[in-house]
């Protein structure tokens, strides 16, 4: 019963964030967010079709959520985005980071997907989502980190974005250090509920548009780039005669 009801808050709260992004202006601003909100409410409708057949509802819920996982992972890539977007050095230094973290990711979770030959078993999936969040987790400590570092201001609909999905990926990630294999405890719920408490920040902070005031680039926060990228390049200049030098010998 309990399930029951937590399902149809989300799939109302959903419902109506999604009705908000249309007179706020939201979907050329966030595409992916919505996108996001978006395919979770299809493929969790999708799933309650289907979940009377349990070997088919297995199949199509890891596989969803698999789906959700990669996309929610985007979301991430699309704060980093807009919250850097006056910094476009910074930005693409840290979409680097990001792909390579992701990617590594990704590369443990579908090891773990492909060598357990209880494949579709639930500790299976719950080991993919635990990868997979722990990446998010670390990119989205780490763009907290850096926004606090550089003091740079963010609008508030991208704040609360960053909030809600900050308190959803870290309410995860601890849920599933304790939530069973099997059984509904205490753990599952709070797991469930964890996405709950998110759609109501960003229903908070979503419900109207407020515009992303243009601030000033930090100049530390450039310095600081420039000062790498110009050690990174006096490095790969000295790496290249070296090589020349033991190729020339």
């Amino acid at each position: 019963m309990l399930t029951l009801v937590i399902w149809w808050i989300n799939a109302l709260m959903e419902a109506a964030l999604l009705c908000r992004a249309l007179p706020g202006r939201f979907l050329s601003q966030f595409p992916v967010f919505f996108g996001y909100i978006l395919f979770v409410l299809s493929t969790s409708i999708l799933r309650k079709c289907v979940m009377r057949w349990m070997s088919v509802y297995s199949v199509v819920y890891w596989s969803t959520e698999f789906l959700a996982l990669i996309l929610g992972s985007y979301v991430v890539f699309e704060v980093y985005r807009l919250a850097l977007r006056t910094y476009p050095g910074t930005a693409k230094m840290a979409r680097n980071v990001l792909l390579f973290l992701f990617a590594l990711a990704l590369a443990r979770a579908i090891n773990v997907f492909l060598s357990d030959p209880y494949i579709l078993q639930y500790a299976t999936g719950i080991q993919i989502e635990r990868a997979l969040r722990t990446f998010q987790a670390i990119a989205i400590l780490s763009l907290i980190t850096l926004l606090l570092s550089y003091s740079i201001p963010l609008g508030r609909n991208l704040h609360g974005i960053l909030k809600g999905y900050s308190l959803f990926v870290g309410a995860r990630v601890l849920c599933l250090e304790f939530v069973g294999e099997t059984g509904k405890g205490f753990w599952f719920y709070a797991y469930s509920a964890s996405y709950i408490a998110a759609l109501g920040i960003w229903l908070v902070y979503l419900w109207s548009p407020v515009p992303i005031s243009e601030q000033p680039s930090s100049a530390r926060l450039v310095r600081d780039y420039n000062l790498i990228a110009a050690k990174t390049h006096q490095r790969l200049l000295q790496a290249r005669l070296y090589l020349r030098r033991v190729a020339g010998s």
